[in-house]
């Protein structure tokens, strides 16, 4: 059973945007990742999150994970090899820019980035710690490298296990590359890609049909279950986000009891976030790079600097409902007149007005 944080606590909490800091790497790229004690609401909330950056020729080493993670592709284009739980056969995944994957619990997966790429391979894994070992933070299990669960084995077993003799054993053991991410040896032939892994595997979202589109305002993007059948397995919902320079996105909140966690993909802009009692916990700038949590049912509003600003986030379930405070979708529309009134102490003049704005916005207003 999760933890619940109490609402002091999460009131009291830092929810300013972070930067990650590198926990490994090599000539090959680094392994960044968010720790809970720099974002308190990592562990809060039992969300990890970690970035992968791949240099050419760089490969992550085949590991697992213990929890569950969505994937998403921030740059670049390279191969994602995917064993899933019990599966006979590795899919070897084409993936690029725009990509996310669902990856389950017990999942091996490795990444490459091509020796001829003139790009970073990067990666930005978000998902649920609350299985875990450390809440807020990913444990990742490396099979292979000096971390590797080769290396914490005798000779001994490794050699019956694996059916070698002591000699093959003790040197397969001692030749573990040091880290989890290492440079392939240039003419070294890796697996080929394969288009047709990517079915029911992938969804990209710069090609997937718009769930909301408006001129001048945004878009966005929404993986479920419906696009996405492994978000169920996975037990997280997420969208892609993009709002054009000064736009608006309307305050809103999830009305399911999970936490919205994003990352600022490109652009800039301001952010607020409303909690209880009304108080605001978090005003600030959130620039390309950094991450920010949205605590369970405090409203959250954004506008773009001049440039836009897009994001991705995941949210706590996989089908995730947002009620939102501004627009023709607004609760307030619903709301009778005399109770708005009455609310907020206002005429019914003012009440009219209130009501007559936004009448053809949805959650995103473009700049008047």
């Amino acid at each position: 059973m999760v933890q619940r944080t109490s609402n002091p606590e999460v009131m009291s909490m830092d929810l300013s945007p972070k930067m990650p800091a590198k926990a490994y790497g090599g000539e090959g790229g680094s392994y960044f990742d968010w720790s809970p004690a720099d974002l308190p609401m990592l562990g809060a909330a039992s969300i990890g999150a970690a970035k992968l950056h791949l240099a050419a020729g760089g490969l992550s080493l085949p590991s697992y994970s213990d929890s569950a993670k969505v994937a998403y592709v921030l740059q670049g284009a390279g191969a994602c090899g995917l064993v899933l739980p019990e599966a006979a056969k590795e899919k070897v995944i084409p993936v690029k820019a725009g990509d996310a994957l669902a990856l389950p619990f017990g999942a091996v997966t490795w990444w490459f980035n091509a020796q001829d790429s003139s790009t970073e391979l990067v990666v930005l894994f978000l998902g649920d710690t609350s299985k875990g070992h450390t809440p807020g933070k990913f444990t990742n299990f490396q099979l292979t490298g000096a971390t590797g669960i080769f290396t914490g084995f005798s000779t001994e077993f490794v050699a019956r296990a694996w059916d070698l003799d002591q000699e093959s054993a003790a040197k397969i053991v001692s030749t573990q590359p040091g880290s989890g991410i290492v440079k392939v040896a240039a003419g070294h032939k890796m697996p080929v890609p394969r288009a047709e892994d990517r079915e029911g595997m992938v969804l990209n979202c710069f090609e997937a049909p718009l769930d909301v589109d408006i001129p001048g305002g945004g878009r966005v993007v929404v993986l479920n279950t419906a696009n996405l059948p492994l978000v169920k397995e996975v037990g997280l919902g997420a969208d892609l986000v993009r709002i054009d320079g000064h736009s608006m996105c309307s305050p809103g909140f999830s009305c399911d009891s999970a936490y919205q966690v994003t990352y600022i993909v490109r652009g800039s802009g301001r952010v607020q976030v409303v909690g209880i009692d009304g108080t605001r916990v978090l005003e600030t700038r959130a620039e390309g790079g950094c991450l920010f949590i949205v605590p369970r049912f405090f409203v959250v509003s954004k506008i773009a600097d001049d440039t836009g600003m897009e994001w991705f986030s995941i949210i706590t379930t996989p089908n995730p409902i947002f009620s939102h405070l501004a627009g023709k979708t607004s609760v307030w529309k619903a709301i009778s007149p005399a109770v708005l009134e009455s609310a907020f102490n206002t005429t019914p003049e003012m009440e009219k007005m209130f009501r007559s704005k936004r009448l053809d916005s949805e959650i995103f207003f473009a700049p008047s």
